[in-house]
């Protein structure tokens, strides 16, 4: 299955004022790094959020988010929002701003 790249472009519009963000194709999906380091990402239909172990454990907690696991292996600190998580831009800007947090505190690749 491709993934959402209407996801995607709300992801790219949200990040259009960073200047460290790339975008990459991976796990078949697109990826977004900040300073070399995975930031969000689009998988199928869901937004992959990078948060750390803690505040992952915290946020599988909420409606719509679940382990990021596509190999049957779970991604420890990260998390899968469904699409029902995100329909507006300002939960999806959350998210993104939740991961931004974390992904600063990592040294730049």
């Amino acid at each position: 299955m491709a993934y959402s790249e209407s996801l995607a472009e709300r992801i790219r519009q949200a990040l259009r004022q960073r200047p460290d963000i790339q975008e990459k194709k991976m796990f078949g999906g697109v990826g977004f790094l900040m300073n070399g380091n995975m930031l969000v990402g689009v998988w199928q239909q869901s937004l992959i959020v990078r948060l750390g172990a803690e505040q992952a454990k915290d946020a599988l907690k909420q409606p719509f988010v679940g382990e990021f696991d596509i190999t049957g292996k779970p991604m420890k600190g990260w998390v899968m929002v469904d699409p029902d998580g995100i329909d507006f831009d300002s939960d999806l800007r959350a998210w993104i701003e939740q991961a931004e947090t974390f992904v600063e505190t990592l040294p730049k690749k």
